[in-house]
């Protein structure tokens, strides 16, 4: 708790800086998880570039963008690292399969929330355990349902301090660092898609649509999320008072 009221009085200063204080105040392991967005992009080239003892990794689901699996690639040649992977159980995965069929999301919000923690919430379990924080590529104007996200929270759930250094930055002031540093992003982004999952849960943005629009498109709640940032019930784990 004490970390965490650390890293809450940082939040004046940018987010390089936020990443140094993060990893000064916080002793033991901390995680970074990357699903190659924009935001992660940007946060990738600050960690490996100055070279910060925060574990990158990220969680390959089995359908991802091919474009996706390439930019993995390129980013691990550009800055001479490896990016650890976590990948869903193949019993568990083979049960959901089984049972809801491989589309099966397409047809049911239970289907879609099981598949979402196959192969997404079960690994980031995995790639958290034992960490002492974690590092997020949240932004607060990507939703509305993340509109209250800060930049330190307590998640109570995994007992560790979560970390949002780019929570009071807007999608421009990220594109535009990404631009004037070189960082390698994924080409998508020019598509439509600004935010980008899995490739059959992913569409690109219609004129007028808010940023997420394009995650399970074809569900009707608002608030539209896989689960790795909620609590149960369904909440955005975001509230500073879990503390």
């Amino acid at each position: 708790m004490a970390a965490l009221n650390n890293v809450a009085q940082i939040s004046g200063i940018d987010p390089a800086e936020r990443l140094i204080a993060l990893r000064q105040t916080v002793p033991g392991r901390i995680v970074f998880t990357t699903s190659f967005g924009i935001e992660d992009q940007a946060l990738s080239h600050l960690i490996f570039e100055r070279r910060l003892d925060i574990e990158v990794v990220t969680l390959d689901t089995g359908r991802l963008f091919p474009s996706t699996y390439k930019l993995w690639a390129e980013t691990e040649e550009r800055y001479g690292v490896r990016i650890r992977s976590y990948h869903p159980e193949q019993a568990a995965l083979a049960a959901q399969v089984a049972d809801a069929g491989i589309n099966g999301f397409y047809y049911s919000k239970e289907a879609r929330l099981g598949c979402c923690h196959v192969r997404k919430v079960e690994p980031l379990g995995r790639a958290l355990d034992g960490a002492r924080a974690w590092v997020t590529g949240l932004r607060a104007d990507q939703s509305g349902q993340r509109g209250g996200v800060d930049l330190a929270t307590w998640d109570a759930e995994r007992a560790l301090v979560k970390v949002a250094p780019l929570f009071d930055w807007s999608r421009d002031r990220v594109v535009r660092f990404v631009r004037s540093e070189g960082v390698p992003i994924n080409p998508l982004h020019a598509q439509g898609f600004l935010s980008i999952g899995c490739e059959p849960c992913t569409r690109a943005l219609k004129p007028g649509e808010p940023e997420r629009a394009g995650r399970w498109w074809w569900e009707t709640d608002k608030a539209k999320e896989c689960g790795l940032h909620v609590v149960a019930g369904g909440r955005l784990a975001r509230d500073r008072e879990a503390a």
